[in-house]
């Protein structure tokens, strides 16, 4: 099975290790196009090459570079017609012009197609957007969803095709695992055995992952943690266009001490960073133009042993289930509760990191989410690859 995909997201390193378990799949030959870089400019992203093995990964240009919308690929067609795929799988929304370019690219050499999608608002565009959308919804074999109301708004939309709920990416929990971290050197007195004062409760660490923006909701996080009591730090890593903003309300919030704010990392350094953390919370906020539509760093917290609190906003309570907390979108006195109750309950602390780990275990492996989007090329042409299941706790049940 010759199998093609295009992939700009592909271009993080940690996220190509899904590309790793596909390729070794028997029966898999495949090749991934990603763009040099992604140039968002809010937040932008040079190519990654670190799980590169097993698979061909090609290198092309792109032309409007950061434009969701309109950004395609202007030598996708001399590689369609070397690799002459039996799957084209379309990393890319169904409106974009991306994607509607490479379905017409796949149909003209008879490939099967599967496009990806994490779009969780009904949203209607214009022309011609509305006239590419249409056509990818009516040729495209099977979509895969992101999440449960992903695949609500395309069969809203006319859909009725196959749609798969699976995520873009998941995990490897033996890379994401909790490091440790080294015990602190303190001074040691000569007058140590005389001393009768308790040893004083750690700071719990709590964390933020990802872009500066309005719509994360960072000033929920700083009005929360502004009102609690006990040992408390603020690690906030990530780059964009509120970092100034955060950093003011900081030292008018009188938390600056606590608070620290950390450049954007290399992706295979995350590791590392989450397992300083206690507590990784992730306040999103619903805009009209945008909902969160999974949150990456919750199941990468979630590996490390890091507790998740997230806003029931958009995918995150599908994401966190019975494994974290919770609270409304929006509420700063819910938030400060949540995060109250983890300064002062260690033995809940312990139990939500282990239920934690066990999730992405269970659902959001790199190896599952591999295995059931090839089963989907399978499906789409009448194949049985050996090794692949149906079920995803049947394939993660060696990891247990």
């Amino acid at each position: 099975m010759k199998v093609l995909m295009l992939s700009k997201a592909c271009i993080v390193g940690a996220y190509q290790k899904k590309l790793e378990e596909m390729a070794a799949i028997p029966g898999v030959e495949l090749t991934v196009v990603v763009p040099p870089s992604w140039d968002d400019p809010r937040d932008p992203t040079r190519l990654e090459r670190v799980h590169t093995k097993g698979y061909e990964l090609i290198v092309s240009d792109i032309v409007f570079n950061g434009n969701y919308h309109l950004h395609f690929y202007p030598k996708l067609g001399k590689i369609v017609r070397r690799v002459r795929p039996d799957i084209f799988h379309i990393d890319e929304e169904p409106y974009n012009l991306a994607t509607f370019l490479a379905l017409r690219l796949a149909r003209s050499v008879g490939a099967g197609t599967v496009v990806f999608s994490w779009q969780n608002l009904l949203r209607r565009y214009p022309p011609p957007f509305s006239w590419m959308e249409r056509y990818v919804l009516k040729h495209a074999d099977a979509l895969l969803a992101g999440n449960s109301e992903s695949a609500q708004v395309w069969q809203r939309k006319g859909y009725s095709g196959p749609i798969h709920l699976i995520p873009q990416f998941g995990v490897d929990p033996a890379i994401y695992y909790r490091r440790q971290r080294p015990a602190r050197q303190g001074r040691i007195s000569i007058f140590k055995q005389r001393t009768t004062r308790p040893p004083t409760q750690p700071a719990l660490a709590i964390g933020y992952v990802g872009r500066l923006v309005e719509e994360k909701g960072l000033e929920i996080l700083l009005h929360a943690a502004s009102q609690l009591s006990g040992p408390w730090t603020l690690q906030i890593l990530g780059s964009g266009p509120d970092r100034e903003r955060l950093e003011k309300m900081t030292q008018w919030l009188g938390i600056a001490p606590r608070v620290t704010f950390d450049q954007k990392l290399p992706s295979t350094h995350l590791p590392h960073y989450f397992s300083g953390l206690d507590v990784l919370v992730l306040p999103s906020l619903t805009r009209p133009n945008w909902k969160e539509q999974f949150g990456r760093v919750l199941i990468e917290a979630m590996a490390c042993d890091v507790i998740t609190l997230g806003a029931r906003s958009g995918a995150i309570p599908e994401v966190i289930g019975d494994a974290g907390l919770t609270f409304g979108e929006g509420n700063v006195v819910e938030l400060q509760q949540q995060l109250q109750q983890l300064i002062d309950d260690v033995s809940l602390r312990e139990a939500l990191r282990q239920k934690g780990r066990q999730r992405v275990k269970d659902h959001y492996t790199q190896a599952a989410i591999a295995r059931n989007t090839v089963k989907v090329y399978c499906d789409i042409l009448g194949e049985t690859v050996p090794g692949i299941t149906t079920l995803l706790e049947q394939e993660l049940a060696a990891v247990r």
